[in-house]
């Protein structure tokens, strides 16, 4: 790191600062996971941190989430100037089309005061497997938000540093297992209000002026960064388009289309092409395309660039309202949260791969094969989990096999979790070989896992890639599909069924591409 001058702090103070306030997130993430319940966000850490100055302007984050963490990002201003806040508020929200992302996201913002002044805000964002889907595991194959589950518009859940007991009560009651809800729920205010105290002591350390002074050179910093990173891209217009499979009810091969245009004035990413929402659940609200966005940027940043607002200025994105990737309400969101933010990623990076060569991968396995599963009733339980797969190959390396890449941040739920907690036995779980495409760099592979049905369960797929493989560059070749099977039977990508006791379920989940032509051998 240089010692560059911002104001009166050089670069050196200034990351001391930024990382002080990451390290406040990263503690309520530890926070949030040692004490949920469920092992979805317990075990899979499925959850992310950050703070965020009094404007609602991202100061700081941990290292969880993509989707998660650009989509508060962008939704926050709008939030923070909705409402007058008081101390000891705490709101909470799932409305994708009011800050959230899809319904089982649940979102805890804690406004952070300091001698009777608003000096900044604590949220994080969890996925609750169950969130009242009649569809267990709440990540059907839906044609409507309704489905879905529950809708959280922004409320307040503490108020006067006070549970509102009726109301969180009138959420619990409509899930199935409202104790280990319970848990979850209190993990996410405990966590928020951790992150009240660090920051809290943080400013009475440094004092209010010198904080502020800090935060805006650090904002500063940011930008600078930003500026010459995206400086370094030629000017010019760079399209790309993919496809996402299906929306599981008969409307296939749905295009994502990009144009960067690269110019003086900086950078605009248009989604002009993109197909108009559809019936399934594929669309996105605008936070999300824009996490996915910001994420392909940040990934031009040199690593020390403070994750905060500065590092969001520059791009612009454009959308047309009524398309997938901006979509009006009420349409279904479940799978474009996972799903089309994944496939955003894959058309921006190729089509930036075109200005850059040799700075970005082949595609990644381009979904998060999202599982979700569970029976109603008596004794009832829900499950969700996203698989691994492999990551692309890249101009100097091999991809990485047996990875979550991208939008997602997770951990795969383990073995010994998972049959500890619910009816299912895990009859294989292995790296796929072969899978990822050759190349002079081979991409890397997919994994296979196979459940084992000891009761009867209703399950939910949403995957993608089963249509279409994830690309190679520069003459590498495609990573294979993915596969779902029911007793060596193939599934469709995105399908909803009962299972009885015995029956196994195997998810293959795609591979790499590959970069590069595979030199031809020496004879």
């Amino acid at each position: 790191m240089n010692s560059q001058q911002t104001g009166s702090f050089n670069s050196v103070e200034l990351g001391l600062f930024s990382s002080r306030i990451a390290a406040i997130c990263e503690e309520m993430g530890a926070m949030l996971g040692r004490v949920a319940f469920s092992p979805n966000i317990r075990d899979r850490l499925d959850y992310s941190c950050a703070l965020f100055n009094r404007y609602g302007h991202l100061l700081g984050q941990a290292t969880h989430i993509p989707v998660h963490l650009g989509s508060m990002a962008y939704a926050m201003v709008d939030l923070v100037e909705s409402r007058e806040w008081r101390d000891g508020d705490m709101l909470i929200l799932n409305d994708p089309y009011k800050g959230g992302t899809h319904l089982p996201d649940i979102t805890l913002v804690a406004p952070v005061f300091a001698n009777d002044e608003l000096v900044g805000f604590c949220a994080n964002r969890a996925h609750h497997a169950d969130i009242g889907s009649d569809a267990p595991g709440s990540m059907p194959v839906s044609r409507t938000l309704e489905e879905e589950g529950i809708l959280i518009p922004p409320t307040l859940l503490m108020r006067n540093a006070e549970v509102e007991k009726n109301f969180l009560h009138s959420i619990l009651q409509a899930l199935t297992s409202p104790d280990t809800s319970r848990g979850d729920f209190n993990a996410q205010i405990a966590a928020n209000l951790l992150g009240a105290g660090r920051l809290q002591a943080l400013l009475a350390e440094l004092g209010q002026a010198e904080f502020e002074q800090l935060q805006s050179s650090l904002q500063t910093w940011a930008q600078s960064l930003v500026s010459q990173s995206l400086a370094c891209i030629p000017h010019g217009q760079y399209q790309y388009q993919d496809f996402l499979d299906d929306d599981g009810h008969g409307h296939n091969d749905i295009p994502v289309k990009v144009t960067v245009n690269v110019g003086d004035s900086g950078v605009m990413v248009d989604f002009s092409g993109t197909a108009d929402q559809v019936g399934g659940n594929l669309n996105c609200p605008i936070p999300v395309t824009a996490a996915a966005v910001f994420y392909v940027f940040r990934c031009l940043m040199p690593a020390h660039t403070p994750a905060c607002h500065g590092a969001l200025q520059g791009v612009t994105i454009s959308a047309p309202a009524g398309c997938l990737v901006n979509a009006r309400s009420p349409a279904a969101v479940a799978a474009g949260n996972v799903e089309t933010s994944s496939r955003i990623v894959d058309v921006v990076c190729g089509a930036l791969a075109q200005a850059l060569p040799g700075r970005f991968a082949a595609a990644s396995q381009g979904t998060m094969n999202n599982l979700a599963m569970g029976r109603r009733g008596n004794q009832g339980w829900d499950y969700y989990e996203t698989l691994a797969g492999g990551m692309g190959a890249a101009s100097d390396c091999d991809g990485r096999s047996a990875r979550h890449s991208h939008m997602t941040n997770t951990l795969n739920t383990p073995v010994e979790v998972l049959e500890l907690n619910y009816p299912l036995e895990i009859e294989r779980y292995a790296v796929r070989r072969g899978s990822g495409g050759e190349g002079q760099f081979r991409g890397g592979d997919g994994v296979i896992r196979q459940y084992r049905f000891l009761q009867g369960a209703e399950v939910s797929l949403l995957t993608e890639r089963r249509r279409h493989s994830p690309w190679g560059l520069h003459g590498g070749r495609p990573g294979q599909r993915g596969r779902n099977e029911l007793d060596g039977q193939e599934l469709p990508g995105k399908v909803e069924f009962t299972a009885v006791a015995g029956q196994t379920l195997t998810i293959k989940t795609p591979g790499g591409g590959g970069y590069g032509e595979k030199p031809f051998p020496n004879k």
